[in-house]
């Protein structure tokens, strides 16, 4: 027997084969999450089936990687959208507008069947957040950074008054997590996909936010600014959830202090970001009147 022959068959199959053994492995994991015990002699074969597609995967990695790369440069699409940081921008404020809108009008409706304030104050804080992404959309989509200053620098103050307002709906927030007024039961896959969610975006938050100062436009910082705040409250958001899912052992006491301390400190850096914002705005405003 070819045993080289049959390793390299084993660890790199068809990319077909290996589609199949993903496909499988994920409807297997799902249905013994559902209907298995974790003893069950299905849940060990979904999970050892799991493990092998998970290897196969990693072992394609570069190569993966490799076509990705050659198709991005040779899309004139992906490369449009790439040298443009203008479009970038606004591409980026719509989709989230566009997003928070829907959402916000959906935990309205929310509030509205189950009379709660948890769901209002959810609304009004995706509101806030599309209603800062329009206002700075709206004047990127006309004005070049830098174009019109004494206009971007009212839209970057206006985002810091928003963001204050914002702090109310997070005490509330925080007032429902800590107290449990209203618990919201999350099964683990849930909360793994929140985890996978929430960490890369609260980290490409906070490179943006260092990346696009180089523009040196308050539009663009306020944009980033907000996804940083956005990505610190999914932060808290995920905790909850983590401690709801996997958490069952720990006492009540200790979630209500993790949970408190969580919320003060996203509260703090949220304040700390509008008060920065609010401050550089009013003395920009007053350096262009002196200059004027």
């Amino acid at each position: 027997m070819n045993w080289k022959k049959l390793g390299r068959w084993l660890l790199f199959p068809h990319p077909a084969v290996l589609l199949l053994i993903c496909a499988l492995a994920a409807a297997l994991l799902v249905y013994s999450f559902i209907a298995c015990s974790q003893t069950h002699p299905l849940s060990l074969a979904a999970y050892t089936l799991s493990a092998y597609a998970l290897v196969l995967v990693c072992l394609r990695v570069p190569n993966i990687v490799r076509l990705v790369q050659r198709f991005l440069q040779e899309n004139k699409y992906y490369l449009l959208y790439q040298g443009d940081v203008r479009l970038r921008v606004n591409l980026s404020l719509y989709c989230a507008f566009l997003f928070n809108a829907a959402y916000a009008l959906f935990q309205l409706c929310l509030g509205l069947w189950h009379r709660s304030a948890f769901f209002y104050a959810t609304a009004g804080y995706y509101l806030l957040l599309a209603l800062m992404r329009l206002a700075l959309v709206r004047h990127t989509r006309s004005h070049a950074p830098g174009e019109d200053a004494p206009r971007e620098w009212r839209k970057y103050r206006l985002c810091g008054v928003c963001l204050l307002l914002m702090n109310l709906a997070l005490m509330i927030f925080i007032l429902y997590f800590v107290f449990r007024i209203r618990t919201f039961l999350h099964h683990e896959i849930t909360t793994i996909a929140m985890a996978v969610y929430t960490f890369p975006s609260l980290t490409l938050a906070i490179l943006n936010v260092i990346r696009y100062r180089k523009y040196e436009s308050p539009a663009y910082s306020a944009a980033k600014a907000i996804s940083l705040v956005s990505a610190t409250v999914s932060m808290l958001t995920l905790e909850n959830a983590m401690l709801t899912a996997f958490g069952q052992e720990s006492s009540e006491t200790f979630r209500q202090i993790i949970l408190g301390a969580t919320g003060a400190v996203v509260i703090l850096i949220v304040q700390i970001i509008a008060i920065c914002m609010i401050v550089k705005g009013n003395r920009m405003l007053r350096n262009a009147d002196a200059q004027a």
